[in-house]
């Protein structure tokens, strides 16, 4: 996984997705943060989660049952939690 700040994320993902609510996003990714920090598992396979997806669909995932592909190394996760 390619780590990233909350903020620079935020940036990112805010100019691909301008219609989204800044603020519950960033909320989101804070308490997905805080989850996979203390030890949460995706409710699928019990891998740790990722703190990006979890926080944009809304359920404790792991990057391979949020997206169905294996290859992270391109990805990005929140750098407190890489």
């Amino acid at each position: 996984m390619v780590p990233v700040s909350i903020e620079k994320f935020v940036a990112l993902y805010m100019k691909n997705n301008p219609k989204e609510n800044k603020k519950n996003l960033i909320e989101n990714l804070k308490a997905s943060v805080s989850a996979k920090e203390n030890g949460a598992c995706c409710s699928q396979c019990g891998q740790p989660i990722w703190a990006i997806g979890t926080a944009i669909a809304g359920w404790n995932s792991c990057f391979t049952c949020l997206t169905g592909e294996a290859d992270d190394s391109v990805d990005y996760e929140i750098d407190k939690v890489c």
